[in-house]
């Protein structure tokens, strides 16, 4: 059995772009190339490392998993080998960011500005994700690094605090609510609930409320955080949010106003994780100690 880099190469890009034509389209050669470069891994190694799925690409087998983070180790390895011999060498190759997608529009742009001015000769692809596909995707490889809140991940995975938020209260101009200084989680069970379609938020959300022996009035779930703004800026409720982006109007122009919560909650934290059971790269290293400095020099949510 022999294993080329090249191999490597197309098996971990297919991990990442989860099917052959977009590992192909990254790498810009043809889809046949890569099929059977796969093809010649596999009876090599006489297991599956992929399940072919009709229209909607691969996913690792669990063999599959163990080989694709072993190959992103020996890859990551022979670009440090021949690091060595040059002087003052960069930190280089690829980097696959997973942003929940709530968060990705107010903080990837940033980072990836702040990353790439400090170690240029990185590749960094950005990828929207959920709480439910960003887990999935970091086992699989085809993540490297996950910037969400600390909700649904998996107890192994490492946590890299970047920021704490408070939550607070989002009503509609002219709230019976709106000209209190706080608000209680008790003052707003009172009232329609609308949260995000998002399983962990949802349910966050809600036992925020259950572990003070409150139900709101009814639960409304939206698809999108800026659908969930709109809805409560028209009127139809009120909501919880830890994300504030800039400007209280919802994106039909309608203003929101945003209060605290006088209930002692805990804090919310923004962080950067990643599996511990891969191995992490030179590259997603140095991200971390610039999103760490990054986090630390700018106001989150503050207005």
């Amino acid at each position: 059995m022999s294993l080329t880099l090249t191999q490597l190469r197309y098996l971990v890009a297919v991990a990442r772009h989860g099917s052959v034509t977009g590992a192909a389209r990254a790498l810009n050669i043809s889809q046949p190339s890569i099929s059977v470069a796969i093809d010649a891994i596999e009876k090599d190694l006489r297991q599956k490392l992929f399940v072919r799925q009709r229209g909607s690409g691969v996913s690792l087998t669990s063999f599959g998993r163990v080989v694709v983070a072993k190959a992103k180790q020996v890859l990551a390895e022979t670009d440090e080998l021949l690091g060595l011999g040059k002087v003052n060498s960069a930190v280089g190759g690829e980097l696959v960011l997973g942003c929940f997608e709530d968060l990705a529009p107010y903080f990837a742009p940033g980072l990836l500005r702040a990353f790439s001015e400090s170690h240029p000769a990185v590749a960094v692809i950005v990828r929207d994700e959920t709480f439910e596909t960003l887990g999935r995707r970091l086992a699989d490889a085809a993540v490297d690094l996950g910037l969400s809140y600390d909700l649904g991940l998996p107890s192994h995975f490492a946590r890299v605090l970047l920021h704490e938020l408070r939550p607070h209260a989002l009503l509609p101009a002219g709230h019976a609510l709106a000209d209190r200084p706080e608000v209680s989680l008790a003052d707003l069970a009172a009232y329609t609930l609308i949260t995000t379609d998002q399983p962990h938020s949802w349910q966050h959300m809600l036992d925020l409320f259950r572990g003070r022996g409150l139900s709101p009035a009814a639960d409304i779930r939206t698809s999108s955080f800026e659908l969930q703004r709109s809805m409560v800026a028209n009127g139809f409720g009120v909501a919880v949010s830890y994300t504030r982006p800039h400007g209280d109007h919802s994106y039909d122009g309608l203003r929101l106003v945003c209060k605290p919560l006088s209930d002692p909650l805990p804090m919310q934290r923004i962080i950067l994780t990643h599996d511990t059971h891969q191995r992490v790269s030179n590259a997603a290293l140095a991200f971390i100690e610039v999103a760490k400095v990054w986090f630390s020099t700018r106001d989150i949510f503050t207005s």
